[in-house]
């Protein structure tokens, strides 16, 4: 019997095992669920604040692409808003303060800047960890508010080249978080009922997401702390 999140899993032939009470929060003490107990057949995990330490870097990009445009985006917002694509959240910032631009071309210079500074990306060990260690028994995969190339670049750049079976990213739903869009797309894609997947995620509407999804959740922040830039 294996452990992930607090909850207890048959390493084998683990689709068709049936469910069992689940063990108390002391039993994994790293890495616990914040939600309601089941015992996940498929892993689904975010990217940025995740699996990657890209949020103070992505802060940064934006600082320096919004100070350009003239438009105000402070760091707790920036945090508020992590989950949405970042063409949603310039048509959001520029509606809020009555302003005029191209959101295509502003988001395009934001990701421009987050992919000069992504050499500095570490992983965030913990979590890779738990994709490392559950790779071969469980379908997972990963469901991102960035678009996916970038996805694929930053997954990369971790050591994560090809490692999982999807990769959902903003392009690939209409709706996004906190909609269960992105995460409902990876658990089609890898096979298992919304149900029986569990959600890596570090952001609050992500978070949300999972819940509508019907799928249980690991509050990654839990267990990492981003660096603040201001």
């Amino acid at each position: 019997m294996t452990v992930i999140a607090g909850i207890q899993i048959q390493p084998r032939n683990f689709l068709n095992q049936p469910m069992q009470r689940p063990p108390t929060d002391s039993d994994s003490p790293l890495l616990q669920t914040k939600s309601a107990r089941v015992h996940p057949l498929g892993l689904i995990f975010d990217c940025d604040g995740t699996l990657a330490d890209t949020m103070p870097l992505h802060f940064v990009s934006w600082q320096l692409t919004m100070s350009r445009h003239g438009i105000e985006f402070d760091e707790n917002r920036f945090y508020s808003l992590a989950g949405q694509p970042t063409i949603g959240i310039i048509e959001t910032l520029l509606d809020e303060q009555s302003l005029t631009g191209d959101a295509s071309a502003i988001a395009a210079e934001k990701e421009a800047a987050f992919l000069e500074v992504l050499p500095q990306v570490q992983p965030i060990k913990p979590v890779v960890e738990i994709a490392r260690r559950y790779r071969q028994s469980h379908p997972m995969g990963v469901g991102s508010g960035s678009n996916r190339d970038v996805v694929l670049q930053v997954l990369k750049h971790i050591g994560l080249d090809g490692f999982f079976d999807v990769v959902v990213g903003a392009e690939d739903t209409v709706h996004h978080k906190p909609e269960p869009d992105v995460f409902l797309e990876v658990a089609r894609l890898i096979k298992v009922q919304p149900h029986q997947c569990q959600v890596y995620e570090d952001a609050d509407l992500g978070i949300e997401a999972a819940r509508r999804a019907g799928m249980t959740w690991f509050d990654v922040r839990s267990v990492h702390t981003p660096r603040r830039i201001t």
